[in-house]
């Protein structure tokens, strides 16, 4: 369309310097319940309400273990058929290992000041972003809403989450 036929809105969408629309909503699919698998999602979520944008986090499927409330402080790093552990799995497998990934997974993490899982979901539920866990897989495990720390918002289909997710950035981790 040329400059002479392009429709005129009377509103020219705010532009990067790199000429791309920025973002302005993410939504955050968390699907994984280990620590590295769900700290990746945290830190996305995170970062999105510090830059002002609008944020949601979805949990499904093994991802609820970071906001059950019996497990949530007792997430683990997983050490076997992880290929960034650089180990081999006979290795991953022994006793110990976990626990020992998990601890020095932890204790890196504090030293960057990155929180601990509740602590980081209280933060991100409080600087606005929706949290919320996937009615599907909630059933599926025999779960209420009683199973789930404070900070989840509520209990969505994924329609429901769809709905609430309209214009974002989909991100699964």
């Amino acid at each position: 369309m040329s400059a002479q036929t392009k429709p005129q809105t009377g509103v020219e969408p705010e532009m990067h310097e790199n000429g791309h629309q920025p973002i302005k909503k993410v939504s955050v699919i968390i699907s994984k319940g280990s620590l590295e698998e769900v700290y990746p999602g945290l830190i996305m979520a995170n970062g999105a309400r510090m830059e002002g944008m609008e944020a949601n986090l979805f949990f499904t499927f093994f991802g609820l273990e970071a906001i059950i409330d019996k497990t949530m402080d007792d997430m683990k790093v997983s050490t076997v058929g992880n290929p960034a552990m650089h180990i081999p799995s006979l290795i991953g497998i022994m006793p110990g290992m976990s626990a020992f990934a998990t601890k020095k997974m932890k204790k890196d993490m504090e030293e960057l000041d990155i929180p601990p899982v509740r602590e980081f979901l209280e933060m991100i539920h409080d600087s606005g972003a929706g949290i919320y866990a996937c009615r599907a897989t909630v059933d599926m495990f025999g779960l209420t809403e009683d199973d789930f720390c404070e900070y989840v918002d509520e209990v969505l289909t994924v329609g429901e989450f769809y709905e609430k997710s309209a214009g974002s950035q989909i991100i699964f981790t």
